[in-house]
């Protein structure tokens, strides 16, 4: 029998882990590689949500005419380094373009499609790394100060219902019913019945990486920057140190580092980085049951082993620009208005970098340049949600097998 392909699978995130376990299990032998430990990078310190309700994508009707009133509050829900304008103004535009009224509704579908994969792709994995007490499909309650703020959200939860997302309303005292510490100052919600949350986002990534090494995968610490050619395709990647690290094929799905090795491959792409900011805090007596959204703020609260985490927001400011953890400070403020009890004593802040694409959807996608190279990149605030997804639809892509959904808006050369 022939030895199996090796696959390089640069990138060891929650999206490059489960890449690697698809591809062992369509019989590739696999090497992660990356320049930190696994799970290290934006998976290590989000906010938890296995989010299988979110098809509507962030630029929306109507995004356009809010942006110059979130850009003047330092503390709003998008902030903009002016200094990174030039360099993000073909995203930004990309990103405005990508809110108009028809282009949102196809692709509503195109996410919906990825999303309601979820729970079927992750579920196998979760019980075969014995994940199943770190996990919990119990819903997240999005909540409104008033009527007219979730009027104002009608457009979205509609979209989302058209997609096939069971969201339910529930009335001020339904919302105090399911919790209880919450401020009294919400007059209605939904809740959001098949979203999901982790209790770490590290010990997921951890446990389907031990999976990985289980199953005979490899890792190797290497920080790759280019790649060296023969007979005109890429056969092994260049580590900073000088090394080369050969392979049959190689996909690349570093998050928001993925840009210039894509360049490096010959493919130009919009990816940019969406800057999350969080606090983590303990307990201190507090209660909260599910995930909690507050719709007004743009903020996130989680309930974790560790505590409660809140977070949200974006700041558009590249890779390089130092942390601003005052965004951090005001979005911690914001969630002890939805839930008094919180306390700062004791509470860890942290920010990471969203691989971002202006029209909200991931790359999964084979290089229409070189037949040997595939891209797994780009998927926002879900990447922990699409994660298991992704990684089944790549390996089909690099077996040659015929996919489950049509991959076409998901290509690398859509723009």
């Amino acid at each position: 029998m022939s030895e199996p392909q090796h696959v390089l699978v640069i990138g060891a995130g929650i999206v490059g882990v489960n890449v690697g376990l698809a591809l062992q299990k369509q019989g590739f032998a696999v090497t992660l590689a990356d320049k930190g430990e696994p799970g290290r990078g934006a998976s290590f310190g989000n906010a938890g949500a296995i989010a299988a309700t979110e098809c509507a994508p962030i630029s929306m009707p109507g995004t356009l005419r809010h942006v110059p009133g979130w850009l003047m509050d330092p503390h709003g829900p998008l902030s903009l380094r002016l200094s990174y304008l030039p360099h993000l103004l073909p995203w930004l535009l990309r990103f405005i373009a990508a809110g108009q009224r028809h282009r949102v509704e196809k692709i509503a579908t195109e996410l919906a499609a990825l999303l309601h994969c979820a729970w079927d792709d992750y579920d196998p994995l979760i019980r075969d790394a014995k994940l199943q007490d770190a996990v919990f499909r119990d819903g997240a309650l999005a909540v409104y100060r008033s009527n007219q703020g979730r009027q104002a959200a009608d457009y979205s939860i509609d979209l989302r219902r058209r997609n096939g997302i069971t969201l339910t309303d529930v009335s001020r005292e339904q919302i105090r019913e399911i919790e209880p510490d919450l401020a009294p100052i919400f007059s209605c919600g939904v809740l959001e019945e098949n979203w999901g949350r982790v209790l770490d986002p590290f010990k997921i990534v951890t446990g389907l990486y031990q999976l990985f090494r289980d199953r005979g995968g490899k890792f190797q610490t290497a920080e790759i920057t280019d790649f060296v050619y023969r007979d005109g395709r890429p056969h092994a990647a260049i580590n900073r140190t000088g090394e080369n690290i050969p392979f049959d094929k190689v996909v690349i799905c570093c998050g928001a580092w993925s840009k210039h090795l894509a360049a490096r491959l010959g493919n130009k792409v919009p990816l940019d980085t969406e800057r999350g900011y969080n606090t983590t805090v303990p307990y201190h007596g507090v209660t909260l049951n599910h995930m909690v959204i507050s719709a007004d703020d743009s903020i996130v609260l989680t309930p974790m082993d560790i505590g409660i985490r809140v977070g949200g927001a974006v700041e558009l400011a590249g890779l390089n620009a130092a942390p601003n953890y005052d965004r951090a400070k005001a979005l911690f403020a914001k969630g002890q208005q939805v839930l008094p009890g919180l306390r700062d004593e004791g509470g860890t802040q942290w920010m990471g970098f969203r691989p971002s694409m202006p029209d909200s959807k991931p790359v999964i996608s084979a290089s229409p340049r070189h037949d040997n190279t595939f891209f797994a990149f780009g998927h926002g605030h879900l990447g922990l949600t699409m994660g298991a997804t992704t990684g089944r639809l790549l390996a089909d892509l690099v077996a040659g097998n015929r996919a489950t959904i049509d991959m076409t808006p998901y290509r690398i050369n859509r723009f």
